[in-house]
């Protein structure tokens, strides 16, 4: 019951962030049409990477059954998660593949309705 309801959770965010995040992506190709609309792209898509890792760990966790035999998996990715974005966004910045201010709206898009959603969530129960 309560995996339930964090999966559609989950699928909700990634459903509002595509929807947010396409659109906007192509509303900033107008600023700079090179590297803007890719950046947004990949800060949500990193950030919403990152939320199905937390939601992994967490459920590993509290739930050492649906594990299933991954803990050192499990516990190498809740520790290392962060720094693996870091890695990433850093590797592509150094070569200057993404825009950082579009890799943070991105990411901020997706912490946005993360709040959203766990507001709407916090209310219903």
């Amino acid at each position: 019951m309560q995996g339930e309801w964090n999966v559609k959770m989950i699928k909700r965010i990634n459903r509002q962030a595509v929807l947010i995040l396409i659109p906007l992506s192509l509303l900033s190709a107008l600023i700079e049409w090179k590297r803007l609309p890719l950046s947004i792209l990949t800060g949500g898509a990193l950030a919403l990477v990152n939320l199905k890792g937390l939601h992994w760990g967490v459920l590993g966790l509290t739930n050492p059954e649906a594990a299933r035999g991954a803990m050192g998996k499990l516990l190498f990715f809740s520790m290392f998660r962060l720094l693996i974005v870091f890695i990433i966004l850093t590797a592509l910045l150094y070569f200057r593949l993404i825009n950082i201010f579009g890799a943070l709206t991105g990411l901020t898009v997706v912490f946005i309705l993360v709040m959203k959603e766990g507001l709407v969530e916090a209310r219903s129960l």
